[in-house]
């Protein structure tokens, strides 16, 4: 069942304004419900959302076919992006905006998606009883002194798929599936939970580490609720390198792409445009503790306070097309 935002209801009117934009859109953060309203305020063009998740989303373009109000998918990580153009879903735009303003590695190289986001996913620590100096690699963490400290999601969420398929494309797959297998050895539990309940097992004891998407900390450090706030206070963030050559830490994005059928394309670009711009950018790292995809825009002193590091600059683009044989792998290591 989707759950439609009131202001979504727009959507199902047969009679559209000349200026808006329609959107599906994976994201719920209150971020994005500010920088609408600050993209409308600027331009004028009125921005209609249908949030869900992002296979919901899919499916219902693919129902809907040409006759869609949809303009632009937005969704979390970039399995999803690559998903929905192999579904044949988006079309590809040009922008020399978008281009000068996200790095090739983190777009589509034929304008199908961009990024607008950037998650590294890491690995976090307590800081009570793990010291930084015995973490090194994400190959490391299969090392046996990890036995059951490790704590991390299931196999079918799509970041660890994105992040073992990024394995394939640059180490092969029997380098991938051992690391799968010791992962599997290690972990304190079985996987269940999403990121932040993986930092709530450390807190409790369960585990000493855990492998989780950046913002997710500070979404803990930020929290209305006591208990998660002491919760992030305990958690050290690490940077992990990957493979001989260390290419750095896993990034992924959250992105978008134009719909196939968009009727306000123009819009969709502009509103694309507006999201890759400084302005933009530093709104979503600042209020949603998201690293900017756009060079010239700052990090959040939250972000800043966890370190510089090395980026993965691999194509994220071969994350997607990986992901069938990362599910394969997880599927033959018995990583639930």
């Amino acid at each position: 069942m989707l759950k439609i935002s009131l202001i979504s209801i727009l959507l199902t009117s047969s009679v559209f304004a000349s200026q808006e934009v329609n959107i599906y859109s994976k994201r719920h953060y209150d971020t994005d419900k500010q920088l609408f309203k600050l993209f409308t305020e600027e331009t004028g063009i009125k921005v209609n959302v249908v949030k869900a998740k992002a296979k919901e989303l899919m499916k219902r373009l693919e129902s809907e076919g040409k006759h869609t109000k949809a303009d632009l998918l937005i969704t979390v990580d970039v399995g999803n992006l690559v998903l929905a153009k192999q579904k044949n879903l988006l079309q590809a735009v040009k922008s020399d905006k978008l281009d000068k303003a996200i790095p090739a590695h983190l777009r589509q190289k034929d304008g199908y998606w961009y990024g607008l986001t950037k998650r590294a996913r890491v690995v976090v620590y307590n800081k009570n009883k793990v010291k930084k100096e015995e973490l090194s690699t994400y190959d490391d963490l299969t090392n046996e002194k990890w036995k059951k400290r490790i704590l991390i999601r299931k196999s079918n969420n799509i970041y660890n798929q994105s992040l073992l398929a990024s394995f394939i494309a640059n180490d092969g797959i029997d380098s991938a599936t051992t690391w799968a297998k010791g992962i599997v050895s290690n972990v304190a539990r079985t996987p269940k939970g999403n990121d932040r309940d993986q930092m709530k097992a450390i807190a409790a004891g369960i585990g000493d580490i855990a492998v989780v998407n950046t913002y997710y900390v500070g979404k803990l450090l930020n929290s209305k609720k006591s208990n998660e706030v002491e919760v992030g206070k305990l958690m050290a963030v690490f940077f992990p390198n990957q493979g001989k050559n260390e290419r750095g830490a896993h990034i992924n994005i959250s992105g978008a792409g134009v719909t196939k059928y968009a009727k306000n394309k123009e819009n969709a670009i502009k509103f694309l445009e507006f999201l890759s711009s400084v302005k933009a950018q530093e709104i979503f790292a600042k209020t949603n503790y998201e690293y900017p995809v756009n060079p010239k825009a700052k990090a959040s002193k939250l972000l800043q306070s966890w370190g510089t590091f090395k980026e993965d600059k691999t194509p994220l683009e071969l994350f997607g097309i990986n992901n069938a044989n990362a599910v394969k792998v997880f599927n033959n290591v018995g990583w639930k």
